[in-house]
């Protein structure tokens, strides 16, 4: 009874992680449950595969957030209902109609978004500008991957209205897009013009899928577990928790660990949930392209969190008007690209969390991006820029100091994003600004530089990995490519041994307490 309690019941104090064994029974006793599905008769096999698979997700979210299971049902429902009538109002030339759907539909989206996760936020902000005083009684807790399941019901339902994607006929299929669990909880955010069309593709696997699919998973819990996880408990998390207890150096070198580590956590999570997605014969698309080589703040938005970025640009940059418009006049491309960029990020910037230290972050990536732009355009005009391409060697020192500003101003910017997560709502924005301020005065009072040898001896580990990781990091694409394709080519038996070595490897650097997500709070 017990051992039935643990596996079906929702327990708030242990949510089902890709790092706990029990997800890794979970997914086996789904692997079981799936060949026997695939097994079915052609005529049957798609349709009773998206309906097991929407059900084993809704599990999987029930496993992770309890009762907030409806509200993903809720959403599901209403974008399904809502995609026919915005269809056939639109076909029948009844735009109000149509727009009215739509309208509908995106109201119920982000009223669910809008008061779980900037309930608190939005009365903080009312009662500073009105002098009110007032408070919200109950609790309010956010479920997990409310943001990420709520942009990807919100790009379909616009998408139909746009005639890019057809309404889905289907409710158990529609269920199943919206909730596939690899990347239900903290992405990446998947386009119905990108998966949907996998649903009606017969299940095929080869060596090379199964091999690769294989690699995403261990390269995911490995990123996960011995970078994020490690650097996080054994520095990051301390200093951040007291800043005023470290020196400017340890602080300093906390937020360029912290750089490290969310790219580590967040990228694990996404290849660990391509890994899965691949076994399962299904294609997500990348997350991240190496951020860190990125040249200017622009660039670095281009591979960082690939799928946000995307779906912002088609559903925030370009209707505010892009490079085009201003509030819907004319202007200059540069003008109009910098004005609404930067709207775009302070968006960006309170997706993330419901904190003025979020929208900080949002709008200091805004500026650096308006920056990067505004320098590269005085460069060409200047001659620079032709000077610089046109020489190897100037080009490549140029690439190395682009590289190093750039990787520094994001840290820096980090600073704001790490002093906001992991709060409670309630009280973020107190919290989270007295966290960033006191880490700046740290950083940017007067240094005692006798630290310094003594943490590198006391942290020598916390800073071996550092600088393993970045090295990783910034290695060739081919040559990652090449080892990764290496590895999925193997035979089973070499594969399997290298997988329980890893495996091995990870177990040494388990902490006694299981770290979630880092964007699981998102």
């Amino acid at each position: 009874m017990e051992l039935l309690k643990h596996t079906f019941a929702f327990d708030s104090n242990s949510p089902l992680l890709f790092t706990q064994l029990y997800f890794w029974v979970f997914l086996f006793v789904v692997y079981l449950g799936y060949a026997l599905v695939i097994g079915k008769r052609a005529n049957q096999r798609l349709h009773l595969r998206n309906i097991y698979l929407m059900f084993v997700s809704w599990f999987f979210y029930y496993k992770t957030s309890g009762v907030f299971l409806a509200i993903l049902a809720t959403v599901t429902f209403t974008s399904f209902l809502t995609a026919y009538p915005i269809t056939t109002a639109k076909k029948e030339g009844k735009k109000a109609e149509s727009v009215f759907w739509l309208v509908v539909s995106i109201l119920i989206d982000l009223g669910f978004l809008f008061y779980y996760k900037y309930a608190y936020f939005g009365v903080d902000v009312f009662n500073s500008l009105f002098g009110t005083h007032f408070s919200i009684v109950d609790t309010i807790l956010l479920p997990v991957g409310i943001s990420f399941y709520t942009f990807q019901v919100l790009s379909y339902t616009v998408d139909v209205y746009r005639g890019h994607v057809k309404p889905v006929h289907n409710f158990f299929d529609f269920g199943m897009y919206v909730s596939f669990f690899p990347q239900l909880v903290a992405g990446p955010i998947v386009r119905a013009s990108e998966f949907m069309q996998q649903l009606y593709r017969p299940f095929h696997m080869t060596h090379r899928q199964m091999g690769l699919g294989v690699f995403w998973i261990m390269n995911g819990l490995a990123k996960k577990i011995i970078l994020s996880d490690y650097i996080a408990v054994n520095l990051v998390d301390r200093v951040f928790d007291n800043p005023l207890l470290f020196s400017g150096f340890e602080n300093m070198f906390a937020v360029f660990a912290y750089s490290l580590q969310v790219y580590a956590d967040f990228s694990g999570y996404t290849d660990i949930a391509i890994g899965v997605a691949l076994l399962m014969g299904f294609y997500l698309p990348k997350n991240f392209d190496s951020p860190y080589k990125s040249r200017n703040p622009q660039e670095f938005w281009r591979r960082w969190h690939q799928s946000l970025s995307r779906w912002l640009k088609s559903y925030v940059y370009i209707p505010l008007g892009g490079n085009r418009t201003i509030f819907g006049r004319k202007t200059n491309k540069l003008l109009a690209g910098n004005v609404n960029s930067f709207a775009t990020m302070l968006i960006g910037g309170l997706w993330h969390g419901a904190s003025w230290n979020f929208v900080i972050w949002g709008g200091l990536n805004g500026i650096g991006m308006i920056f990067a732009k505004c320098w590269h355009v005085l460069k060409e005009q200047i001659g620079v820029e032709r000077f610089i391409q046109g020489n190897k060697h100037v080009r490549r020192i140029d690439d190395v100091i682009c590289i190093a500003l750039t990787f520094t101003f994001i840290t820096f910017t980090r600073l704001f994003f790490r002093a906001s997560s992991n709060l409670d709502p309630a009280s973020a924005n107190e919290v989270a600004w007295r966290t960033a301020t006191q880490m700046m005065g740290q950083i940017f009072g007067a240094w005692n530089n006798s630290i310094i040898g003594p943490f590198l001896c006391e942290y020598h580990k916390v800073v071996i990995l550092f600088v393993l990781g970045m090295i990783i990091h910034w290695l060739p694409a081919k040559f990652k490519q090449r080892y990764r394709l290496s590895f999925a080519l193997l035979p089973w038996w070499l594969m399997a041994l290298i997988v329980a070595l890893i495996v091995l490897i990870i177990y040494q650097f388990v902490t006694a307490d299981l770290q979630p997500f880092i964007y699981f709070q998102f």
